[in-house]
């Protein structure tokens, strides 16, 4: 005997709700056997919604653990092999500045 059903069941939430709809649209002449078989289709849709919901989010759970695990292996990484930093000076504002003593001693003198 099997410990599963293949059929799954329907949560009486969700019939409620299927019911509620289905009753919401009826048009008028229409009997309640049709009303229960769009109901059903209701149910039939709202389950579908639920499983690709449910579908998407373990995608992501999946996703979200992947870069996290990528992202632990990158600290991992970083902090055991320490970064040699080498920065390389510019003359340029030493120039600029010798420069600026020179012209300032040469007014300083020449205005005298």
């Amino acid at each position: 005997m099997a410990k599963y059903s293949k059929k799954e069941k329907v949560s009486e939430e969700i019939k409620s709700e299927s019911l509620k709809i289905a009753n919401s649209i009826q048009k008028p002449g229409q009997t309640k056997e049709q009303t229960k078989l769009i109901a059903q289709g209701i149910q039939k849709g709202i389950k579908q919604y639920k499983k690709q919901q449910k579908a998407k989010a373990r995608e992501l759970d999946k996703r979200i653990k992947k870069v996290s695990d990528v992202a632990a292996i990158q600290e991992s990484t970083a902090e055991s092999a320490p970064l040699i930093v080498q920065s390389k000076q510019s003359y340029l504002p030493w120039v600029l500045l010798v420069f600026s003593w020179i012209c300032f001693g040469v007014y300083f003198f020449v205005s005298k």
